[in-house]
């Protein structure tokens, strides 16, 4: 009886740590599925500002310009 009785706390010590487990993982989940989405946002709002586009090549003045382009929108 003893053993039963052990069995069955052993079980539901096991029941309780894999609910957990399975709480930790859906809680990171959602956050990471939070961040994702606050990037995309911040990714979207920077590309509504129509960055400049810098074509690459030696171009001194237009990388000049490329930069003070991208300040202008992080600023």
């Amino acid at each position: 009886m003893a053993q039963r009785s052990l069995a069955d706390a052993m079980e539901l010590m096991a029941a309780a740590m894999a609910q957990e487990a399975v709480s930790r993982t859906a809680d990171r989940v959602a956050q990471e599925a939070r961040i994702g989405g606050e990037d995309e946002l911040r990714l979207e709002r920077f590309m509504n500002n129509k960055p400049p586009i810098f074509k690459g090549g030696y171009d001194p003045d237009g990388a000049q310009t490329w930069i003070e382009g991208i300040e202008r929108i992080f600023g």
